[in-house]
C-alpha cells in the first residue's frame, strides 16, 4: 500500500516559529517544573486563584500545579544571576486552571520572556566603559520583533494595569482589540520580595493560546522598489492624550502607498510648548513602485498628509502655524 500523505502540524510549527525568532534574539530556553506551591505565585495572581493540588506530593515545595509560568522563570533569572549580570531567557509552557465540572484542569500554553544585564554585548576593551542597562524599551523591541516575524496584523499597545509590573514602563499588547499579554518592568516591590536589588528585572508574559490561531497561514511579499526614496520631516503639536502611535497611523493613512515609513524621532515639552501639548517630529519616507517622484508629487503627498493631521488630530504643524 502507499504511504499515506504527511500531514503537517501547523499549531506546533508556529509554536516553533516563536521559539526560533527568540533564540535569534540572544535568549536562551528554560524548562521549569509545573510543579510548584501557591505561595511561590501569590505575587503573579489575583488573590483567591484556586490550583489544582496533588493528593500525594513529591515533598511541600511541589504541591500544586502551577498557574504562573512567570513565577517559574524568574527563580531561574535569580539562580542565574548568582554567576553573571546578564540574563535573557523564555519558556514556552503550560499553565493548569482548574475547570469546575471536570475532572482535568484546563492547560493553557504561555509564552515568558525575561531578560536583565546590559545592553552592550562584553568585549575585552570596555573595561573603562560604562555599559548601559537594559530598559523597557529593550524588551518592547524584542516583543516588536517576535510581532513582526510571525506576521501578526492589526497590532497595538497601550498602559498596562498588571500589578506585578512597574506603573509607567509597562504594557498590554493588543491583537485587533484583545490583549494577549503584558510586558514591562518587574515591579519594585516584588523585585524587593525576590531580591533583585535595584537591576531592571524585563518581564513578559503572553498568551500563546491567544497568538498563535492569529498568526496567518500565507503572508504577501512586497517587491523593494528600484526608484529612489524622498525624505521629509514633519514636526506638530498635538494634546497630551493624543499617542504617538494614534499620530503615526494617521500619518500612514494620510500617505496612502507612496509613504514607506513614518518615524518618531523626537518628542519635546518645555517652556516654548504650552500646557496641556506635546511637540511630535517624524521622518516620513516617500517612495513609489512605479517610478521615481517629482517634486511636486512629494509635496502634494506631504502636504495631504498635513492637512489630515490637522483635520483628524487637530494638530498643528510647526514652523507653518
Amino acid at each position: 500500500d502507499p504511504l499515506p500523505d504527511q500531514v503537517g502540524n501547523v499549531d506546533l510549527q508556529r509554536e516553533e516559529r516563536a521559539r526560533d525568532v527568540l533564540v535569534q534574539l540572544g535568549f536562551q530556553e528554560t524548562i521549569n517544573y509545573s510543579l510548584t506551591t501557591p505561595e511561590a505565585e501569590s505575587a503573579f495572581l489575583e488573590k483567591g486563584v484556586e490550583h489544582v493540588t496533588l493528593l500525594n506530593p513529591i515533598s511541600s515545595e511541589r504541591s500544586v500545579m502551577r498557574r504562573s509560568v512567570l513565577a517559574s522563570v524568574l527563580e531561574i533569572v535569580a539562580s542565574n544571576l548568582r554567576h553573571t549580570d546578564d540574563v535573557r531567557v523564555f519558556e514556552i509552557g503550560k499553565v493548569y486552571e482548574p475547570h469546575s465540572g471536570h475532572q482535568l484542569p484546563d492547560e493553557q500554553r504561555r509564552l515568558t520572556i525575561a531578560m536583565t544585564g546590559s545592553r552592550e554585548i562584553e568585549h575585552w576593551d570596555d573595561s573603562n566603559k560604562k555599559k548601559t542597562p537594559l530598559d523597557f524599551f529593550d524588551l518592547k523591541g524584542v516583543i516588536e520583533a517576535l510581532v513582526e516575524d510571525l506576521h501578526l496584523a492589526k497590532v497595538s499597545y497601550r498602559p498596562s494595569g498588571c500589578e506585578h509590573l512597574h506603573p509607567g514602563r509597562s504594557a498590554d499588547l493588543i491583537l485587533g482589540k484583545e490583549s494577549v499579554g503584558s510586558f514591562g518592568q518587574l515591579h519594585p516591590g516584588i523585585q524587593d520580595e525576590k531580591k533583585f536589588g535595584t537591576r531592571a528585572i524585563l518581564v513578559a508574559d503572553l498568551d500563546l493560546e491567544k497568538i498563535l490561531p492569529k498568526i496567518p497561514f500565507r503572508h504577501a511579499y512586497q517587491t523593494v522598489s528600484r526608484f529612489e526614496v524622498a525624505k521629509r520631516d514633519i514636526a506638530i503639536l498635538v494634546d497630551e492624550n493624543i499617542s504617538a502611535e494614534e499620530v503615526a497611523n494617521a500619518i500612514q493613512t494620510a500617505g496612502g502607498k507612496l509613504l514607506k515609513e513614518a518615524t518618531l524621532f523626537d518628542l519635546y515639552r518645555g517652556e516654548s510648548i504650552e500646557a496641556g501639548k506635546k511637540s511630535l517630529a517624524y521622518a516620513l519616507t516617500y517612495q513609489s513602485p512605479e517610478k521615481t517622484l517629482t517634486e511636486k508629487e512629494i509635496e502634494k503627498a506631504h502636504k495631504k498628509v498635513e492637512g489630515y493631521l490637522k483635520h483628524q488630530l487637530k494638530a498643528k504643524i510647526r514652523g507653518k502655524e
